[in-house]
């Protein structure tokens, strides 16, 4: 814009200096990449990441396994179980995350971003040739329609995008948010995030001559816009992604060297056992290894020592999620904390490690483990701040006592620990008849605990042992993936293990973890039905932290607060991905540090290694 005076009056120049003062300002905070913990490590005229190699030749197939089944191609309803590789193949948002960037990214449909000092709203400038699958350019009509339509149809978006009062049109190709709220630096962040649906999609009929219905599952593969598309299927068993050759993206610095791999087959298995066969056998081409025993156990094969196989732990420095035996609160048996303190004692950790696991794995003892994150010590600074305003409302060990997980390394802790539970379930109303743990009427404490795969039979029945000396009936029920997820989703469980995965810059997305609004939301994240005031307050203060300080304390404090409250019984993680590969690949130099295995997006086919395997490769 040239600002030249051109009127005659003082008011007119007070006026031209006022909007070219206003417009420059908004020039200058147009970004074109958005960091909640410190400066994008790429400026606007990079040309690719460090970690993705621009040079990665394009081709080959990959065959990937998934566990169980599916049954729609809607990826956004809460109804159905969604088919893999949906949601991240087949649609682009507005900003694309760095995984070598903690809470980091970069400009993908959308050319730039900006938003004013106070946070109160964030423009979006839509890319020139942004397109879907169809050749139909990407409006900023897609964009409002698809807020509307996400946070109407799933819980998860209207949480997230809670704060998101009005999205509309402010010029050519820019869509800007107005929030209800000043001061969530996050928003324009995570709006980022947000997939852009196609609008003109959903308004014609489908092959039945039916409107389609964004909130029903479909077998009908979608129109998208990424840099996959659906080439075939074969409903619940298998599904085919092709590489899009004119893919609009593909020469953005944000795509340059990605998704190399030119089809993709996710193929389903009934559980992990037949999947990690076909795998040995030459069937799927990597295998994410999540069990310490199999990774210890099972990889004596004549692939593996030949090299065929490759067998690698790829150090990552992700937060490690919170994976743990969840308690629905719901539940009678759980609703007082000295009953969940207590099985918190009686999980023997360290046994199950030495025992099953090869004494590979570390107790998770932080919601925010792994992380600056995660409270240690006693709470100071600008944390005990915080927890002073609810110092009423806490239990006192939140001030005085620093949270620890039970412990059983030496002979004699773990009868300690069970003396302990025992205890506490005595001051919870029940007591030990006749070899079973009985409450005031009587009635025994039982525990029905939901795996949906066949290797959890040994965890869980170990754990079971220990509770049985308690008195508490506990039995694992083994059922099927759709089914699985049909009971988490209505709350119909007593207790699972969920994980609770979580970024370097916690925010919004923990009202959808724990809050109060959450728990009654059937297909929330707040499976363990946390309704606690403290938590909904200090949740929103950390919605509301302005520096990486106020980030820190914010969620040092919440931390503090769910552990102190045992709505779960944590249990383990290891700081490095278990990868092993047949050896048809190629891989950039340096790998990403938050998903280093990501063969999908950053590793390709080498045909040369692929044809001296074309052999039978489980020989």
């Amino acid at each position: 814009m040239v600002c030249r005076a051109t009127g005659f009056l003082t008011a007119s120049f007070a006026v031209l200096a006022l909007v070219c003062a206003v417009t420059a300002q908004a020039e200058e905070q147009r970004h074109h990449a958005l960091s909640l913990i410190g400066k994008p490590q790429y400026g606007p005229d990079f040309k690719h990441f460090d970690w993705a190699n621009p040079e990665a030749p394009k081709g080959g197939a990959l065959r990937v396994a998934a566990i169980g089944s599916y049954d729609s191609f809607n990826a956004f309803s809460i109804k159905g179980e969604v088919a893999n590789g949906v949601r991240t193949l087949l649609y682009d948002t507005l900003l694309d995350g760095s995984t070598d960037e903690p809470s980091t990214a970069y400009g993908l449909v959308a050319e730039w971003v900006s938003y004013p000092d106070d946070f109160s709203s964030a423009t979006f400038k839509l890319r020139e040739g942004a397109r879907f699958h169809d050749g139909e350019p990407m409006k900023v009509e897609d964009v409002i329609f698809s807020l509307e339509l996400l946070k109407k149809i799933n819980p998860l978006y209207r949480y997230y995008y809670k704060n998101v009062l009005l999205a509309e049109k402010t010029g050519e190709r820019e869509v800007t948010f107005t929030f209800d709220m000043k001061g969530n630096r996050e928003l324009p962040l995570i709006l980022g995030d947000l997939p852009i649906l196609p609008k003109h999609y959903y308004k014609p009929t489908d092959e039945k001559g039916e409107p389609r219905d964004p909130a029903k599952t479909t077998m009908t593969p979608p129109l998208g816009s990424g840099p996959y598309r659906v080439k075939d299927f074969k409903a619940g068993r298998e599904v085919t992604f092709e590489r899009v050759d004119d893919y609009w993206a593909k020469d953005l610095p944000v795509r340059r060297g990605l998704y190399n791999i030119d089809e993709v087959r996710f193929i389903y298995f009934k559980d992990r056992t037949p999947a990690f066969e076909a795998f040995l056998s030459g069937q799927i081409d990597f295998w994410p290894e999540s069990s310490a025993n199999a990774w210890a156990t099972r990889y004596n094969t004549k692939a593996v020592k030949s090299g065929k196989i490759r067998k690698e732990e790829l150090a990552h420095g992700r937060v490690a999620p919170m994976q743990a035996f969840v308690l629905n609160t719901r539940r009678e048996q759980f609703k007082d904390p000295r009953v969940r303190r207590a099985l918190n004692l009686a999980f023997n950790f360290e046994e199950l490690n030495k025992s099953l696991f090869y004494s590979m794995y570390m107790r998770v003892g932080s919601y925010f483990d792994n992380s600056e994150l995660k409270a240690t010590g006693l709470p100071q600074g600008r944390e005990l701040e915080l927890l002073e305003k609810f110092r009423d409302r806490l239990p006192p060990e939140v001030f005085t006592t620093e949270w620890t997980n039970p412990v059983a390394k030496a002979p004699g802790d773990f009868r300690k620990n069970l003396r302990a539970a025992i205890k506490l379930l005595g001051e919870a109303g029940w007591q030990v008849d006749g070899g079973k743990l009985v409450n005031a009427d009587g009635k025994q404490m039982t525990i029905e605990i939901l795996i949906q795969q066949d290797d959890w039979k040994k965890i869980v029945n170990a754990y079971a042992g220990d509770l049985k000396k308690l008195g508490i009936d506990v039995r694992a029920r083994l059922i099927d993936s759709a089914q699985y997820q049909r009971r988490i989703e209505n709350f119909d469980f007593d207790a699972t293990t969920l994980v609770f995965s979580q970024s370097h810059s916690p925010g919004n997305e923990q009202r959808e973890f724990w809050s109060s609004a959450a728990a009654d939301k059937n297909g929330s994240r707040n499976a363990i039905g946390i309704k606690n005031p403290v938590v909904d307050e200090l949740i929103e203060e950390l919605v509301r932290a302005q520096t990486r300080e106020d980030v820190v304390a914010a969620t040092r404090a919440l931390d503090r607060v769910l552990l102190w409250n045992h709505y779960l019984i944590p249990q383990w993680h290891v700081p490095y991905d278990r990868l092993a590969s047949w050896n048809i690949f190629g891989r950039p130099d340096k790998l990403p540090s938050q998903s280093p295995g990501s063969v999908l997006t950053t590793w390709w086919i080498d045909a040369e290694k692929a044809a001296n395997m074309s052999e039978r490769r489980g020989m």
